[in-house]
Parts: C-alpha cells; sequence; structure tokens
C-alpha cells in the first residue's frame, strides 16, 4: 500500500509527475473542463487540530473529482482514547477508499498506516507538512518556469514546514537555503544552513517564512520572540533578493513578526496563488494514490 507521509517517501520522477499533473489540474479547473475522475471516491479526513486550507482543499478537491469527504475532529473519534488508532484504521479501511489526517504526532501517522488497507495521507503532523510542500513547488514552477534551478531562501524555524521544502527542493533541482537562529535549525541539511537571514536571501529567486509559533508550542513564546528577533522578512530584506524574487509563506501569517505587512501585500508577494495551490496538488496527490495502488 502506497501512502502520502513524507515528500522523502518518493523519488524525483514520482514529485515530478504529481506536480505536473496538478498544473493539469489546475488548467482544467480553470477552463472549466470536467475532470470527475475519482468518481463514487470516499475521502475521510481526521483533524486532530485546527485547519483551514487543509480542510477546503481537500473537501474541494474530492468533489471537484467526482468524490465526497467525511469530516471527522478529534472528539468524533478519540483516537488512541476512545479507540486504539489500528482499530480506527481497520475501521476507516472498511469504508472509505483514502484517509487523510492533521496530526498531533507523526507516530500517529505511522500506526495508523500501518494497519490501513487504504491510502494515507499526512495533512501535516510534528515533524512533516508533504502537502504544502508539493503545492509550494507548484507555486514555485508557476512562477519561475525557466529557470534552470531557482533559489529558494528559507528564513525562520526549522519546522515541519521548513523540513518538507527542503525535502522537495532537494529531489526537484531547486536550491535550498535556510536562515534560522541557533538551536532552532532543522533536522534536515539544506543545501545552505546559517544564522544570517541576509546570507541566504542574498541573490535568490524565492524567499519564504513560516509562523514562529506553531499551534501546541504557545508556551515558548516569550523566549522564541526574543530568539527570532532579527528574523522578520521586511522590504529591505527582500531587497537583498533578486528583483523579481517572490515571497512565499504557507499561512496563516502573523503580520508584523514573521513577515511585515507591505511585504505579503506587495506585487512580489506570491502568498495566495501558493494557497490556491494547494486545491490543484491535494487533488493530484489524491488522483496518484488511488490510481497506483488500483494497480496493485
Amino acid at each position: 500500500m502506497t501512502h502520502f507521509l513524507t515528500v522523502a517517501d518518493f523519488d524525483s520522477s514520482t514529485l515530478n509527475a504529481i506536480v505536473e499533473n496538478a498544473r493539469i489540474l489546475k488548467y482544467q479547473q480553470k477552463s472549466g473542463i470536467s475532470h470527475r475522475l475519482l468518481e463514487g471516491k470516499g475521502l475521510a479526513m481526521i483533524f486532530e487540530k485546527p485547519s483551514n486550507r487543509t480542510r477546503i482543499a481537500f473537501e474541494m478537491g474530492i468533489f471537484q473529482l467526482g468524490g465526497y469527504s467525511i469530516f471527522l475532529q478529534k472528539q468524533d473519534v478519540g483516537m488512541g482514547d476512545r479507540e486504539p488508532i489500528k482499530d480506527v484504521a481497520r475501521v476507516l479501511s472498511r469504508m472509505t477508499d483514502v484517509v487523510m489526517i492533521r496530526a498531533l504526532s507523526h507516530h500517529t501517522l505511522d500506526e495508523f498506516s500501518r494497519y490501513a488497507t487504504v491510502p494515507v495521507i499526512n495533512g501535516l503532523s510534528d515533524t512533516h507538512h508533504p502537502c504544502q510542500a508539493m503545492a509550494d513547488m507548484v507555486t514555485i514552477l508557476e512562477k519561475k518556469p525557466d529557470h534552470p534551478k531557482p533559489i529558494v531562501a528559507y528564513v525562520g524555524d526549522g519546522n515541519n514546514v521548513c523540513r518538507s521544502l527542503i525535502e522537495i527542493c532537494q529531489k526537484m533541482n531547486v536550491c535550498i537555503r535556510v536562515a534560522c537562529p541557533k538551536g532552532y535549525e532543522p533536522s534536515i541539511r539544506p543545501d545552505f544552513l546559517s544564522h544570517s537571514p541576509r546570507e541566504v536571501v542574498d541573490g535568490a529567486d524565492v524567499v519564504y517564512t513560516d509562523v514562529w509559533i506553531s499551534m501546541g508550542q504557545e508556551s515558548d513564546c516569550t523566549q522564541k520572540m526574543n530568539d527570532f528577533k532579527e528574523f522578520t522578512v521586511t522590504k529591505d530584506l527582500m531587497a537583498c533578493a533578486k528583483s523579481d524574487a517572490i515571497f512565499m509563506h504557507c499561512l496563516p501569517a502573523i503580520r508584523g513578526q514573521e513577515v511585515d505587512d507591505e511585504v505579503i501585500e506587495s506585487s512580489q508577494s506570491a502568498v495566495f496563488d501558493q494557497a490556491e495551490n494547494r486545491l490543484h496538488a491535494h487533488k493530484a496527490i489524491l488522483m496518484y494514490l488511488l490510481e497506483s495502488n488500483l494497480k496493485k
């Protein structure tokens, strides 16, 4: 059974094929071309964390592909509390065709996928955010189509978004530089690592950041705010990148912390194209998993 838990699980050709299909699906959606390719398929979505883009992208995505979705909150399932994870996995496998989980812990996804007999998608965990990374790559290739090897400069926490971004960039011939405060480096080595935002942004084609305080880390707020005070993406920092560089953020953004309002509202900002591309990337992931597992 093929699951979608981390970008690292897939080779470059597979990731390229999914990204290219996302771009095709986006064209079809924009052109009003029907693509109900997953007619009658059911998607179960389990959310242990709040969601905006992930939920909307998967709900609308499966609907546009001809299928349907079921939304389950943490308290609805009680997974690991009211009922063992392995039992939930086996029950949903009997009733649905694919399961997406937005999990507090990646261990939940690992255990769930061991017992599931349908594809499992990581909608976000504490260590990885592969669906976001796929949408990011759709956006980068869309905005920089003729660049042989664009340079992405990530500024901020070496969190789940950062790790998945590193993984996909290194799989798809995109240079990834990361600037983090000391002690916040990602567990995966980028092409270039620094503690200086200006050093990584210099000459970059893409400048990317994320929130400093992730969900569940609120207790670290005071210390993190102090540690990250020099890592805000400002207009002056963007000026260190190429003149046609784009700004990306996976959202939600806290304006005035990790990014200034004038940057996210500028003509260089691609954050809402990036958010939209979650829809098309998620559709492509669903198609890949259901089609590839059907062949087995």
